[in-house]
């Protein structure tokens, strides 16, 4: 299936003409594309998109940081959305994500999907600002971006739901970019990537926020994007926006960055089931 509306010669072109904006956008690395992909193959992912939390290893994140559903691996697929998964993990794409980040290691896919996956969050759920984790646990790489592909038809404003990207010392948000149907955001993961959805989500309870994430790595990055205390983070990092109440974010957190310092790998495992219950 062609999952594409132009061809690999004119996408490898277009990551090339977007590289400068993207590589200069505020407050950090980013951009996104509307009607990216053709629509009636698209709407064959959406159809296969699965009643999250019915299966055992689905993920249900419920939390002072997150309030949202997440498949796990690609078992929860259907047969065009592992086709298209797949098309986003070949070469063609990567040569694409290089020519518009700029980025000089060469991009590796992720076969494990490790945090990525179909994404759901209905109606009251959230995810709070954070940076993602840098290191990939199974392949101990760099994770340097992330692409997100929304699956929402007809989404209003008044839905909420915004992808909100701010500003490295949290004063505000810088870029707010709605989560309508069609629409491709990508970004750079970083040590100040701050983004996230922070605010209970507000659509018709028949509705719910929908999209599908992949990401994608390097093996080494440049030392000034992360921290050398950084460096080896495999946890996400929330943090509150300034002026609010952040009490019980600060001591789930603090609970959690302890256990991770602290206890070994079968405690932690432990651990990561009562965050993702």
């Amino acid at each position: 299936m062609n999952f594409l509306k132009i061809s690999v010669p004119e996408l490898l072109e277009l990551g090339k003409q977007k590289n400068a904006e993207y590589t200069t956008a505020h407050p950090f690395p980013n951009i996104y594309f509307d009607d990216f992909f053709d629509a009636d193959a698209l709407h064959k992912v959406l159809a296969e998109f699965p009643e999250i939390g019915k299966d055992k290893n689905d993920i249900k994140y419920e939390n002072p940081n997150e309030l949202k559903l997440a498949t796990k691996g690609e078992y929860r697929f259907g047969e065009v959305t592992k086709e298209f998964v797949h098309f986003l993990n070949s070469q063609p794409f990567l040569e694409f994500l290089q020519n518009l980040s700029g980025i000089k290691e060469t991009l590796i896919p992720d076969p494990y999907y490790e945090g990525g996956g179909f994404h759901e969050i209905k109606p009251g759920g959230y995810l709070k600002m954070h940076v993602d984790f840098h290191k990939h646990k199974q392949m101990n790489l760099d994770r340097r971006i992330n692409i997100l592909v929304y699956l929402n038809e007809d989404w209003k404003e008044e839905y909420g739901g915004n992808f909100e990207l701010w500003e490295r010392d949290m004063s505000k948000c810088a870029v707010k970019i709605l989560p309508v149907f069609n629409r491709m955001a990508m970004f750079s993961t970083t040590d100040y990537s701050w983004h996230g959805h922070p605010d209970p989500l507000t659509c018709p309870p028949d509705r719910s926020r929908r999209s599908l994430a992949l990401y994608y790595y390097t093996n080494g990055r440049p030392a000034e994007e992360v921290s050398s205390a950084e460096r080896q983070k495999i946890v996400t990092t929330f943090t509150a926006r300034k002026g609010q109440d952040s009490t019980k974010m600060k001591f789930f957190n603090s609970f959690v960055n302890l256990a991770v310092d602290l206890c070994p790998p079968i405690i932690l495992k432990a651990i990561k089931k009562i965050r993702n219950t």
